[in-house]
């Protein structure tokens, strides 16, 4: 089995655009027709500039070799720049070239990718879910009301999600939405108040994909 063929895919974040200029997803299809999806994450030019990256590293590194030497295929491409120090941008276009490798391997083993990486650990995991609006309901306005956040977080919660993730740093509407929201106090910040009605729903919630977990018991003389 040997790495055939390259396709990128370059797509918009959904609405309104936030949460990175673009995603680019990079499709590997072996001779034997298996194929793989990954992603290239720390794509730190352009979407085109990117795009040539990872066509380089794909044709240089990878390109007919067999997609279980995934270390070979890393070190060739570690090792080919300047004294081996490869920026984010070629590891980050390697990443998700390596992604989909183990994408193909799975599916030629018809096994899941963890069984190939030492096993599990966990039967299952929590997760967290990002505040959406409801399909068919987008609008920008969404993105900077902290009500319909706090509706979203509730709606989530009701499909069994116990944690949600927001951006705490999203743009503010304008001054005047604000005065009628607090006419007779200064504005606090739309995060600040997204923040206050996410408490009220008992979640837990974060502006970045940490795991949550329970807080350590406390004695008198500290943590125990």
């Amino acid at each position: 089995m040997k790495l055939k063929h390259l396709e990128i895919f370059t797509v918009a974040p959904p609405f309104p655009g936030w949460g990175g200029r673009y995603w680019i997803f990079p499709k590997l299809t072996t001779d034997t027709g298996i194929v793989g999806y990954g992603e290239c994450y720390a794509s730190t030019v352009g979407p085109k500039a990117m795009q040539a990256v990872i066509e380089d590293v794909f044709d240089r590194h990878m390109a007919g070799e067999n997609p279980e030497n995934i270390e070979l295929m890393f070190r060739r491409a570690y090792s080919s720049g300047f004294t081996q120090r490869p920026d984010p941008t070629v590891m980050g276009a390697f990443s998700g070239l390596e992604i989909a490798c183990w994408d193909i391997l799975g599916k030629a083993r018809n096994r899941p990718v963890w069984a190939l990486l030492g096993g599990k650990v966990n039967d299952k995991i929590r997760s967290y879910t990002y505040l959406y609006p409801e399909p068919g309901q987008e609008s920008a306005e969404f993105w900077v009301d902290p009500d319909a956040a706090a509706a979203a977080a509730v709606r989530f919660m009701n499909l069994g999600f116990t944690a949600v993730k927001f951006d705490p740093a999203a743009p503010t509407p304008s001054a005047a939405g604000m005065n009628r929201l607090c006419p007779t106090s200064p504005a606090p910040s739309p995060s600040a108040r997204r923040s206050a009605r996410l408490w009220a729903t008992g979640l837990t919630f974060s502006s970045a994909p940490m795991a949550s977990f329970p807080p350590p018991a406390r004695s008198a003389s500290g943590v125990s």
